[in-house]
């Protein structure tokens, strides 16, 4: 079961399984996979979306031949922090999965992502060709990295608490 979760239960995932990272577009669905030590993020793949059905199943593919343990999936907030259309249709996205995945989905909040993405991409003077073809994969990244160092601050924070005593 495809189950929302805070990402504190995340540090609890076994040792040695990725993450995915997924910007969740209305054309496409950009994806970015963690190491194995869960400490940095790359750049996966765009699916191109057609239907539900095909692009679950080609994210369902992908999670079991790199031994996925969770997804975390952008959420669209709005600048004030509200849910709008876009963050329903991302939980609906979710619920959707369900048939398809069984793993922990942390949601997180992807504000300004794509701008940041795009701005970087422009400073490095890549084409608008070439950002349209990465940009999504790239913003799962950055949202894929903001999980990853959030985990390793809960993971320092946690050995401390234990030395502590």
């Amino acid at each position: 079961m495809t189950t929302i979760v805070p990402i504190e239960n995340f540090v609890d995932l076994p040792r040695n399984a990725r993450l995915i990272g997924v910007d969740l577009g209305t054309k496409t669905i950009g994806l970015a996979l963690s190491d194995v030590q869960r400490v940095v993020a790359t750049p996966l793949e765009t699916i191109r979306r057609v239907k539900f059905t095909p692009d679950a199943e080609r994210l369902t593919a992908l999670c079991q031949s790199h031994a996925v343990a969770g997804l975390v999936i952008g959420l669209p907030l709005n600048m004030d922090g509200s849910e709008g259309p876009r963050a329903q249709a991302t939980r609906a996205f979710i619920r959707n999965l369900d048939k398809h995945l069984d793993l922990p989905v942390v949601l997180w909040d992807e504000r300004l992502t794509t701008v940041a993405v795009n701005r970087a991409m422009i400073a490095a003077d890549a084409s608008r060709a070439r950002r349209a073809e990465v940009v999504d994969k790239i913003a799962a990244g950055y949202i894929l990295q903001g999980a990853l160092d959030r985990l390793s601050e809960i993971a320092r924070q946690n050995r401390e608490l234990t030395e502590l005593g």
